[in-house]
């Protein structure tokens, strides 16, 4: 009987773990945009809301279900509300991971560099925001499909954003120390944003398969950082 509570458990609070990286990643990496006294308040508060956005969509679990309802039809391909969410957010993410590497290599190399416009907080948090809520609609849509118990999902989505709090600003701090990690990372987002737009128009790339070239291209870099300084 714990057995077969304890294995979805873990399980489900795995996956969220793995799938809040990628906001963390994506937020320390906007953060960087602001003064150095406001860059924690960016991620506390992007990491707030993605827990926000996961309790409240927990509470409105059948809402979340009818949202792999066909809308309408393109190509032979049925759209549904969360087809849309994912394909938005999967373009979005592209858009903002290939213009930060295009401003990182190509223009920080210039000898006339192109100065980054002025953003505000607000703007920030309303682009963390949007991403938040993409992952989030990921997230639970996922968990339902894992684990039939709604009080299994709030644990593991609770105890998922605690280490994601711990674990944001170490995140924070290994990328901003290295570079090429940095890039490397925004490879990392453009991946998944490519993953969130084939899903919504229903190809389905098994995650595994993601995020286990992630962390071989993660080992990759490590080894390599570790022979340099060698």
């Amino acid at each position: 009987m714990i057995q077969e509570i304890l294995i979805p458990l873990f399980s489900l609070i795995a996956l969220e773990i793995i799938l809040g990286v990628d906001n963390i990643i994506f937020i320390s990496i906007l953060a960087n945009r602001l003064p150095e006294n406001q860059r924690d308040k960016l991620r506390y508060w992007g990491i707030g809301l993605a827990i926000a956005f996961r309790l409240v969509l927990l509470a409105f679990i059948s809402w979340i279900l009818k949202l792999d309802q066909t809308l309408f039809t393109i190509i032979n391909k049925d759209i549904s509300g969360k087809g849309l969410i994912l394909i938005a957010g999967g373009l979005f993410l592209i858009y903002k991971s290939t213009k930060e590497i295009y401003h990182k290599t190509e223009i920080a190399n210039n000898d006339n560099p192109t100065v980054y416009k002025t953003v505000t907080f607000r703007q920030l948090l309303l682009e963390v925001l949007i991403l938040d809520l993409v992952f989030s609609i990921d997230s639970i849509i996922t968990a339902v499909g894992m684990v039939t118990e709604l009080w299994i999902m709030y644990v593991a989505v609770i105890v998922a954003v605690i280490i994601m709090f711990i674990a944001s600003k170490p995140i924070h701090n290994f990328i901003n120390k290295h570079p090429s990690f940095k890039i490397l990372a925004l490879c990392f987002l453009m991946m998944i944003g490519v993953a969130l737009l084939a899903e919504g128009l229903h190809f389905e790339i098994p995650k595994g398969y993601i995020y286990f070239s992630m962390a071989f291209a993660f080992l990759v870099d490590l080894i390599q950082m570790k022979t340099v300084k060698k």
